[in-house]
């Protein structure tokens, strides 16, 4: 009894974890599947033993909210549902009712009230009785009714919030950082719906879905009949401009055919969607049957038989990312799910891999979440061995790993505050337009070539060719992919000086001042990266504090080690010409507006300092001349230009100036 008491206990603590870090903090530490399978275990060991703890979620519908936005508690508790996978439940439940098969989608649950046809407050489910006040958000969803027709009265209206799968990859496409983009649609809008500034969630374009009137219609209650039928509710809410969850009318005979009609339908719904939804046409007679402490019983959700499919695990690969945290994925030998081949899963820590034991060679059973996301449902060869222990070493950094476990949960961690996933953002700048300018290796690609231990310092970058097999082999490449990778960074290998001082990150070495370094160190590197606090502070634009930064850089013994690794690799073109004129010598410019003669404002900076001029970021005293093609503008910085008497000059007028 001791030990079903402690593995209660653990249950409870681990299942009500998982659920915090996905309801409050739009995270992930479990499959939904793995949860529920705890969740199935927990019941059993409840009914066993007859402990129910107070804090099991058994008992609990939720979890108090932790947010600064207001709370506000529900007229009464909404409930979660009780869930099935048989479609024979179904039929059962239904018994000889008729009812309305309908989406599960997976979003956020919203309450909208609605006074004398105005919106006059939203409210998240919260934990099922306390709920966080987002109105303001809620009246920039792209489809919510502000005012409806139904001018008298209070209307209350619940329904989910979601953000569509073509929505969530654009924005995540636009998050430039990796570590930053959303696991998934349902923690995307989560995030967005609770944000403070509802700018943020007018732009990320939620759509809302209702799914049930949990008051009665104004009209129909003032005329006496009121509605029996939840189709009838559906129908009015409609008529009130509310987009519903698309429903189906079924009966025991139908709902089987329903449900396949939906499973059809599943792998090109553009809505998230976890499952199916039924409840009982008949709304007294639903109401007539109660509740239970947890689940109402007018209504059952149904979850989808997952398609599984056996395959030989061939590989765990242990990814390092910037936070040190070290994640599991599982490769194995490619099989057809849901229509899809998939060669792979995430398996999300290292708790699972050891629960499941995996070990290369294994045979694994996969599926896919809600028919989408690929998963590891069973191991049929743990009965064999232990798990694969993880790695010792990063494989980013070749340092010690650690492994954490808070409250039973196990992960795998690199400490080394200097691996090379860490700097993932130092390798992006590397690479990037202004610095070495390797074409296609994405933040995207270099975390992969990192994590695989293919790049541990910029050199290595223009050393891929070791790794030919390896990468070719890496999702989303192939030969093609790796020759225009090797292609690119043998057209960046050959470099100037002024180009890979930049690169390096060196703080406050930005384009235009690598330019001017490079320039008075007449463009030999060893002249350039041997120049002193006291030569640099000699060149015009160079300050104390950059000064100072830059001999840092080059004094340490880490850095010339790189630097000389970048040397082996790298072909400088270091030809210099002494600039003959120097038109603009002395004069300060200001940039402001569109232009049309230069590709952009770094390119007429960098033509500007060529010729001895400067560039200011704003008008002041000291400014010469403010570029503006628009000379009436209104701008602020014409007005400035016009009050201190500096002359407004257009780019034609630019570029008559450089001669």
């Amino acid at each position: 009894m001791n030990e079903k008491r402690e593995r209660i206990q653990n249950l409870v603590a681990l299942l009500n974890q998982a659920s915090r870090a996905y309801y409050q903090e739009d995270g992930e530490i479990m499959s939904n599947r793995e949860y529920d399978r705890l969740y199935d275990e927990l019941v059993g060991l409840e009914k066993e033993t007859g402990i129910v703890l107070s804090s099991s979620p058994t008992v609990n519908v939720g979890y108090e909210v932790v947010s600064s936005l207001p709370k506000e508690r529900h007229p009464s508790p909404m409930l979660s549902l009780d869930k099935t996978k048989e479609v024979s439940r179904l039929e059962e439940w239904l018994g000889g009712q008729e009812g309305l098969l309908s989406w599960k989608l997976d979003g956020l649950t919203i309450v909208l009230t609605y006074e004398d046809g105005a919106l006059t407050r939203a409210v998240t489910r919260g934990d099922g009785i306390v709920g966080e006040v987002i109105t303001a958000n809620a009246r920039v969803f792209d489809n919510v009714p502000l005012t409806i027709p139904a001018a008298e009265g209070t209307v209350v209206v619940r329904g989910e919030a979601v953000i569509s799968y073509p929505q969530f990859e654009a924005i995540n496409a636009a998050i430039e950082d990796a570590d930053a983009r959303y696991k998934n649609p349902r923690n995307l809008c989560s995030g967005t719906v609770r944000q403070l500034d509802s700018s943020i969630t007018a732009g990320r374009h939620v759509k809302f879905f209702a799914f049930s009137l949990a008051s009665d219609a104004p009209e129909a209650s003032a005329s006496g009949s009121g509605m029996t039928r939840r189709s009838q509710q559906m129908a009015w809410l409609r008529s009130q401009g509310f987009e519903t969850v698309e429903e189906v009318p079924v009966t025991r005979d139908t709902v089987a055919e329903a449900v396949q009609g939906f499973a059809d339908r599943i792998r090109d719904f553009e809505i998230p969607s976890d499952g199916l939804v039924l409840i009982y046409d008949d709304i007294a007679y639903g109401r007539s049957l109660g509740s239970t402490a947890k689940f109402p019983r007018d209504s059952i959700a149904f979850k989808w038989a997952d398609e599984t499919a056996q395959t030989t695990l061939r590989e765990i690969l242990w990814n390092p990312s910037r936070t040190g945290l070290i994640n599991p994925i599982a490769v194995f030998d490619p099989v057809d799910l849901e229509g899809t081949t998939v060669s792979r899963a995430s398996v999300h820590n290292l708790s699972i891999v050891q629960e499941l034991r995996l070990r290369p060679g294994d045979t694994i059973e996969v599926y896919k979440a809600n028919m989408i996301i690929p998963q590891i449902a069973g191991n049929l060869s743990a009965a064999d061995h232990e798990a694969e222990a993880p790695p010792a070493q990063c494989p980013a950094c070749d340092g010690p790993t650690r492994v954490r476990d808070e409250n039973g949960i196990r992960t795998l961690h690199c400490p080394n505050p200097d691996c090379p996933a860490k700097k993932i953002k130092s390798f992006t700048h590397f690479v990037s337009r202004n610095a070495m300018n390797i074409e296609g290796l994405s933040e995207a690609t270099l975390e992969k070539l990192i994590g695989r231990g293919c790049i541990h310092e910029p050199a290595d970058i223009f050393r891929l060719q070791q790794h030919r097999q390896e990468i070719v082999d890496m999702e989303g490449f192939g030969e093609k992919s790796f020759e225009n990778l090797i292609a690119a960074c043998d057209t960046a290998s050959r470099t100037t000086p002024d180009r890979l001082l930049y690169s390096l990150g060196i703080p406050g070495i930005g384009t235009s001042g690598a330019r001017l370094i490079a320039r008075a160190g007449r463009n030999k590197w060893e002249e350039i990266r041997h120049m002193t606090r006291d030569s640099l502070l000699t060149i015009d634009g160079i300050g104390e504090v950059l000064a100072s930064d830059y001999a840092a850089f080059f004094a340490d013994e880490k850095n010339i080690r790189v630097v000389d690794d970048l040397l082996e690799v790298l072909t400088l073109d270091e030809s210099f010409e002494e600039a003959a004129d120097q038109p603009l010598q002395g004069k300060t410019f200001v940039i402001t507006g569109s232009l049309d003669q230069f590709a952009n404002r770094d390119e007429a900076k960098e033509r500007i300092q060529e010729l001895g001029g400067k560039v200011a970021g704003s008008v002041s005293k000291k400014t010469d001349y403010l570029v503006n093609n628009d000379i009436e503008s209104a701008s602020s910085k014409n007005r400035k230009a016009k009050e201190l008497g500096i002359p407004i000059i257009t780019e034609q007028e630019l570029l008559e100036l450089m001669g």
